[in-house]
Formats: structure tokens, sequence, C-alpha cells
């Protein structure tokens, strides 16, 4: 039985997209629909709360999207929300709505939001993992990642065919602002020489003598792949020619990371963690984050879960050195 003090529930997806958002707001709309709740779905985010931009949802609305990528409720970042006038207005749209919780499906800042509405306002709120990045602390994987990580690997693999056949060194770069999570796990996965990421210094000067050392032995092409935040591509592909003489190239992936149908992984983790979150508000368990952590449900404070997740980086920077 549902919780009598919850009879309606909003959703909402917020910050930057990634596969498997669609996958989740079905699975929250599906289960409170099954525990006998009404939906209100709003539009871009918290601009959608604060501009009263909201769509009634129910068992039919999210229909045939479990597999397309991106959000049909649309996304957006918020600076106007970070304001006390923004979160009143938003506070007045969800009881104009009549709505008694909300799921919000998104990365840090959007946490950042779900705990100011619960901590600030006592809107009881949960929020999901909805993150490339994978930087969310409480969860080993967040919404999305395993896509983004699938989808830049793919380009990569097609990147080596040509930098082997033109004997080039490529320099590689791939979405993640403070995180080196997609990075890491891409030069990995892709076999590639070099990563450089946001968490840790990077010497360019063993890059360029290691690039040497390789030629000397007939080593005749070279991945480098770069965290955006921690480089630019192009730069470091400038700096390559300058010091080794060596032809370089560079690649942006950009926001194709972003795009795409969601992996069997991330549509069963969004279906998964969706459903959890209304069990979470029915239990009375408010201002909280699920995830998963050793594949069982995790749930932790919002607050909490704003921190950054922790990779494994010197192993995987280890591994990458191992065998190249």
């Amino acid at each position: 039985m549902a919780d009598k003090q919850i009879k309606k529930i909003g959703v909402l997806t917020s910050g930057g997209d990634g596969p498997g958002m669609n996958a989740a707001i079905r699975a929250v709309v599906r289960s409170a629909v099954h525990h006998g709740l009404g939906v209100t779905g709003f539009i871009r985010g918290y601009e959608g709360l604060i501009d009263d931009n909201a769509v009634e949802l129910n068992h039919r609305s999210v229909a045939n999207i479990i597999d397309k990528g991106g959000t049909f409720l649309k996304t957006a970042r918020s600076p106007r929300f970070k304001e006390a006038e923004g979160q009143k207005k938003a506070v007045a749209t969800l009881k104009k709505y009549n709505v008694d919780a909300l799921v919000v499906i998104g990365g840090d800042g959007s946490y950042a939001g779900a705990h100011d509405l619960y901590s600030k306002w006592k809107i009881p709120t949960v929020g999901l993992p909805g993150t490339i990045d994978n930087d969310i602390y409480g969860t080993d994987q967040t919404i999305g990642c395993h896509t983004a990580v699938n989808t830049a690997l793919e380009a990569i693999d097609k990147i080596r065919d040509t930098g082997h056949s033109m004997e080039r060194i490529f320099v590689v770069e791939v979405m993640g602002h403070h995180s080196g999570y997609i990075a890491l796990q891409v030069a990995l996965g892709a076999g590639a020489e070099d990563v450089i990421i946001p968490e840790r210094k990077f010497d360019y000067q063993k890059l360029y003598e290691g690039i040497k050392k390789g030629h000397d032995i007939g080593k005749i092409s070279w991945i480098i792949v770069v965290a955006e935040g921690a480089g630019k591509a192009h730069q470091v592909s400038e700096k390559v020619i300058e010091i080794t003489k060596f032809e370089s190239r560079y690649v942006v992936l950009g926001h194709i990371q972003r795009g795409g149908s969601p992996t069997a992984p991330d549509r069963i983790l969004a279906t998964r963690l969706g459903a959890a979150s209304v069990d979470c508000l029915l239990r009375g368990e408010h201002g909280r984050a699920v995830g998963v952590l050793q594949n069982k449900i995790n749930i932790v404070e919002l607050g909490q879960a704003c921190t950054m997740s922790i990779v494994p980086i010197d192993e995987y920077c280890n591994l990458i050195k191992t065998l190249t």
C-alpha cells in the first residue's frame, strides 16, 4: 500500500542527458501507477518547475521509450534554480499540481537541487544517478555510463584502423570535465598507449619520450585518450608534433557519447533504480539517492551522494602502461 501522504509524484531529468534516462522515467511512472499514484512530468528539468511546464503521465505515456536515447521530458541546466526565488517558484508549481514527492534523474548538480528542495523546503525527494561520467557517490554505475563508454570505444576502434594504416599518432578527446572514468575505461578497452585524466598530473615529457622509443623499435601508430577536463586534444596533438616531429591527428568525440540507444546494462540499471526510487518514497525514505553497490540496491543521503565516486585510477593507469 502506498503511503497515504504521497498520492502523486513528480519526475524530471536535469543536467546533461544520457542514454537510459527514458528507461528510468518509464520505470518511475509505471511503478508509481502500479502503486496507485498519479504522476506529473516536468519539462526541461528545474526550468520546467520554475516555468510551470508540466505534463500528466500514465502507463501509456511511457510506452516504447525504453530503447530511446536522450529524454522525452527534455533536460536543461538551471542557474535560476540555485537562487531562492527560483526554488520558491518551483515549490509553488509542485503544489499547484498536488505533487507530494519528486524523483530527480541527473548528476551531482541535479542532486544538489533535490537536496535543497528537501532540506530547505521539506519536499520529499529521491535522486537517480543519470550521468555518463559515473562520478556519483553511492553507486557502482550511473545510468548512461556503460553506453557512453561503448560509443567512445567503437569510435576509437575505427580510429585505430586508420592510425595503423596511415602510421599516425591519434589524440582522442572524450567527455569528462572532472572525472576520468570514461577516458580510463575507453583507454583500457581500446588498448590505448596513454590516457590523460583530471584526477592525476600527467607527465608529458614521458609521453614524448615513450613515443620516440616506440618509433625506434618499429611502433607505427599510437592512441592517446584525453578527458576534456584534463586537456584539449588539439593542443596535445600540436605538442606531440612539435616535440617528436611525428605526424599526429586529433579527434574530439563530443556529444556522440551522450546519444544513442542505451545498452542492455543501462536499460536494466535504469529500470531497477526507477522502481526502487518509488519504493523508497513510499517507505518514507526521503532526501535520498538510489544506486547499486555490488549489484544490490544501495540508498544514501542526497547530500552525501553529491560527492564524487572513487575510481581505481592507479590500477587502470598501471595496466595501460604494463600492456603498452
